[in-house]
């Protein structure tokens, strides 16, 4: 362990992922520094105040306190909510988040869990369960709607996988005038909700939770859907009333729901929905893929270069210059 580094990573880890493979990929992309994986709270406190870069989930303030070197802190998820904004701010460090790495993956489970609603994949499943050799009607994916609720790097990602498919496409956006990859563009407000929900087969929420989005699929969103809409939530629980989803699902108002979030987070074990065989659940494992730590590591490496040449930051959330 270097005494001196230039780059600490915390040792908090994310999603099940091992940050010391972190702390390798990032030696691998700035072999010129020295970066030193801080496995105890002891090691923190001794590294984090000669380091000029600190990356990790968050950083507590009372190290922030002691890091006058430092001027990146790298976190390593896509949501700073949890991160001390404006302490960071106060000592003029800039922050960077991981927005976009997840996307890919993201998106390909979106598409999956369409198609196996499309195919009925999931009753295939519970008939080979029971043995039984039993032919069950599917659909095409072919020809449907799909609205996709907010146009970042998971929606987009989402949208750049459906083509070929031979599916309409509706965007939701904050702006609608800017414009998107999609068929149409419709923006946040009631009526256009609405109006996409009603045309739509498939519907993708990737928008982020705030205060605009939170609660935006509920009981009359849920309501304008038709019978055999599917919903995918690929973003955060918040964004839907789960006590109306349950309703609509256990009364077959929609064909079924997929979700990789949920609220409460995680899911208790005695929550309803896990007993719907409408709802497919996984434990927010959308974004884990091997390719996890090099995309971020790539947007790190980009970012200590760009410290060291003046350039600009990549997935820049808080600059200095604008606190």
């Amino acid at each position: 362990m270097s005494t001196n580094p230039d780059i600490v990573v915390l040792r908090e880890g994310t999603e099940g992922l091992s940050m010391e493979s972190y702390a390798e990929t990032l030696r691998e992309r700035l072999p010129d520094y020295t970066v030193a994986l801080a496995r105890t709270p002891q090691e923190e406190r001794e590294l984090v105040p000669k380091a000029q870069i600190v990356t990790g989930i968050t950083i507590e303030e009372d190290l922030l306190e002691r890091a006058e070197q430092l001027e990146l802190f790298a976190c390593t998820f896509a949501g700073t909510d949890h991160v001390p904004m404006d302490a960071l701010a106060e000592h003029g460090v800039a922050v960077t988040n991981a927005g976009g790495i997840h996307a890919p993956g993201i998106a390909e489970q979106s598409i999956a869990n369409m198609l196996v609603f499309a195919r009925n994949l999931h009753e295939g499943w519970r008939r080979k369960q029971h043995n039984e050799w039993r032919h069950f009607q599917s659909h095409e994916f072919t020809d449907s709607t799909v609205t996709i609720v907010g146009l970042g790097s998971i929606g987009q990602e989402v949208v750049t996988r459906l083509e070929g498919f031979g599916v309409e496409t509706i965007g939701i956006r904050y702006t609608p005038s800017k414009g998107g990859p999609t068929d149409e563009i419709l923006g946040f407000d009631e009526e256009d909700i609405h109006d996409a929900f009603a045309r739509s087969d498939y519907v993708v929420l990737a928008c982020p939770l705030n205060d605009l989005t939170r609660g935006l699929v509920g009981a009359d969103e849920l309501a304008t859907l038709p019978p055999n809409a599917v919903v995918v939530n690929a973003a955060r629980g918040g964004i839907i009333d789960t006590d109306a989803l349950v309703g609509a699902l256990q009364s077959n108002a929609i064909r079924g729901a997929a979700l990789d979030v949920t609220e409460p987070e995680p899911l208790p074990n005695d929550h309803e929905l896990w007993d719907l065989e409408n709802c497919l659940i996984t434990p927010h494992t959308g974004g884990h893929t091997p390719k996890h730590w090099d995309r971020l590591a790539d947007i790190v490496a980009h970012n200590v270069h760009a410290l060291e040449e003046n350039g600009g930051l990549q997935n820049v959330v808080l600059h200095p210059e604008s606190s």
